[in-house]
């Protein structure tokens, strides 16, 4: 874990703050905007959505994010790094404005999933754009700590967020009305981000430095990234521990897919029987929050218990504890077992992720690491997304399963102790190539 010193001194850096203040103004209308959206879709009488209309719709904003996210990095090589961060906000704010008015005018048809889905996957280039532009305001020496401290107060800012607008909606009542003005809130928001990054940062600040060469044309270098992902995935899969934990990373994904839409469905339509939704969002909104709180646990206790315990110990420990508390606390389906049972879930998500990020680090080549991790945020993703679909199919239409619920924590326990057969059925080595 970084130690305090490390984390003062990185506070006191100018341009670290002023990035940081750009990307939590950015992230919190991310919360914003994601809440008008779950609000009009989710919670929307007139709405009837089944299990799978819901898991569509999660599929329709993540995968092209996913799809997207490998590519990006030619276009931030090329572009100046701090007017991908600007003009992509304004350009947000732009699109999330008509959007907030489709919502306001309760006509949220196929022109608003357009304009949602291209809000949500231009995010691609502002997150990735602040990961590029770290270099540039922090020093080699603290360089881990920045990226430990910025995408999780970014996480906390979005749950925030996305607590805020349930509040909202909970004190002003759910409708329209109140969905719409959201979403312009958040465009409000991105704009604002937009222009932070203008004014806070001038041009080659953020990079790519003048002299970075940048060599052939984009269709070819795009091109390349499907090359380059392919043999990052024959790179990734000639390490055995690196196999080993994206696996359980894969799997928890898919099961974490399943928790989500139970807990969607059992808000919408089980601890609600009317169409007076203000409970159910106050509810989700208490879900979000401690999810929050969990993964911000997560990052926090995972550093020193997997130096003391080792990674693959921490993760076993993590994810057969994830797997208890499921079929614990789940079981009852009451609300506030299940709240504590996602403030768990999301220290165990957490944990596990930097765990498998830390392995790809360490076992990956240098010139192999930025290919394996485009295909490690895009296999995170596309697993979560078959989760959904999967707990579609499979749950009932108010999610109240106990077989679900049994199968899932005996899945994650499984998991748990199955990914530590990996490294030795597998015939390969563990260490750099």
């Amino acid at each position: 874990m970084p130690s305090k010193r490390n984390l003062r001194v990185l506070l006191t850096g100018r341009q670290f703050r002023r990035l940081l203040i750009a990307r939590l103004t950015s992230q919190f209308s991310d919360g914003l905007f994601s809440g008008a959206l779950a609000g009009s879709i989710l919670f929307n009488p007139d709405q009837h959505n089944d299990p799978v209309a819901i898991a569509t719709g999660f599929a329709v904003l993540l995968l092209p994010y996913s799809i997207l996210g490998p590519f990006v990095g030619v276009f931030l090589d090329r572009w100046l790094r701090r007017n991908v961060i600007s003009y992509a906000n304004v350009l947000r704010c732009a699109l999330a404005l008509p959007a907030a008015a489709l919502l306001y005018t309760g006509h949220p048809n196929a022109l608003f999933i357009l304009l949602a889905l291209l809000v949500i996957g231009i995010n691609r280039f502002i997150l990735a754009g602040h990961s590029a532009a770290m270099p540039h305001v922090v020093d080699g020496p603290r360089l881990i700590t920045a990226n430990a401290v910025s995408p999780t107060l970014g996480t906390v800012c979005n749950s925030l967020a996305l607590g805020v607008s349930a509040l909202l909606q909970v004190l002003a009542g759910a409708g329209a009305a109140g969905y719409g003005l959201l979403a312009a809130a958040a465009a409000a928001g991105y704009l604002v981000a937009g222009i932070l990054a203008a004014v806070f940062f001038h041009g080659r600040e953020l990079g790519p430095d003048a002299s970075a060469p940048v060599d052939g044309s984009i269709v070819a270098e795009l091109y390349g990234v499907l090359r380059g992902m392919v043999a990052g995935a024959r790179h990734l899969l000639g390490h055995a521990g690196s196999t080993a934990v994206l696996a359980a990373q894969s799997a928890y994904r898919i099961l974490y897919g399943v928790l989500t839409v139970a807990a969607l469905l059992l808000y919408r339509n089980y601890f609600n029987t009317g169409t007076d939704y203000t409970h159910s969002i106050a509810g989700l909104a208490e879900v979000v929050v401690a999810g929050g709180v969990g993964s911000f646990l997560g990052a926090v206790i995972t550093p020193p218990a997997a130096r003391r315990l080792g990674d693959r110990n921490w993760v076993t420990l993590l994810l057969a504890g994830a797997g208890l508390v499921v079929a614990v606390l789940g079981s009852p389906f009451q609300e506030l077992l299940l709240v504590v049972a996602v403030f768990a879930i999301n220290i165990a998500s957490q944990g596990t992720k930097i765990v498998v990020d830390t392995t790809l680090q360490r076992e990956s080549a240098d010139e192999f690491r930025g290919r394996v991790f485009s295909v490690n945020d895009t296999t995170y993703n596309i697993c979560y997304v078959l989760g959904l679909f999967l707990g579609a199919v499979l749950l009932p239409p108010d999610g109240h399963s106990l077989t679900a619920v049994l199968v899932v924590g005996v899945g994650y326990a499984l998991v748990g102790f199955g990914h530590r057969l990996v490294p030795r059925l597998y015939p390969v080595h563990s260490g750099v190539s």
